[in-house]
């Protein structure tokens, strides 16, 4: 009997495939409530997160976060406020156009959803009747609820991606210790007939590599439900 393929064992969740969950014991998120004043107490690295955390002390105990650009241990920041500065958690409807902001929820509570990369932010850019609309890292607009918590800044880390990786070692490093051993990928075509559909020196020539409807996900590979196949006329 044969092996699973790759796909189907990285689906299946076993232990090569599996991120560590020591990695996510740190959830950065908002408190249901938060108003006041808060004081940074650390800033540190964390294995599962591109940018730098922050861990908060307020009134009620202590919650993390990721780090803006230019924060600093023992700096104060403000909670519910108008004041548009940097750190500060603001409601969408009280930061002025042209702001920018990260960490912000999808809906009023849920502790922050959207921009928490590295080195991303987005920008208020108008604001209407129906809502606060942001200008994403993406370049597209996407809509808010007016209620919806987010820093004020840019999330530290940008510099990330700029060092260059130079050798193949190095990335090996960097990609063990995420979890999940998707580097370095192996063309579909190298592998042996037990790892992939597409495995063997045979069969290179094939008539299709559309996916049936129903395969299961190991096999659901090549053309996944094409719109159109062959040469347009």
């Amino acid at each position: 009997m044969g092996k699973r393929i790759i796909v189907q064992a990285r689906g299946r969740g076993g232990p090569r495939y599996r991120v560590r969950s020591k990695s996510y014991k740190i959830r950065p998120r908002y408190p249901q409530k938060l108003s006041g004043e808060g004081v940074v107490l650390k800033i540190f690295n964390s294995l599962a997160h591109t940018a730098p955390l922050a861990k908060v002390k307020y009134d009620s105990g202590f919650f993390f976060m990721p780090a803006f650009r230019g924060m600093l241990e023992g700096q104060k920041i403000k909670f519910d406020t108008v004041e548009a500065s940097s750190g500060n958690v603001l409601r969408l409807k009280d930061v002025p156009v042209k702001t920018f902001v990260y960490n912000i929820e999808s809906r009023p509570g849920d502790g922050g959803v959207f921009i928490r990369t590295g080195g991303s932010s987005g920008v208020v850019n108008r604001v209407s009747e129906t809502g606060v609309f942001i200008l994403m890292p993406s370049r597209k607009e996407k809509e808010f609820n007016p209620n919806n918590r987010a820093t004020v800044g840019v999330i530290a880390g940008s510099g990330r991606l700029d060092k260059p990786i130079i050798k193949a070692g190095k990335r090996y490093f960097i990609k063990k210790s995420k979890g999940g051993r998707v580097w370095p990928r192996t063309s579909a075509i190298k592998m042996n007939v037990i790892d992939h559909p597409f495995g063997s020196g045979r069969g290179k020539r094939i008539k299709s590599k559309i996916a049936k409807r129903n395969a299961p996900p190991g096999a659901k590979v090549g053309l996944i439900r094409p719109r159109r196949t062959g040469k347009k006329k």
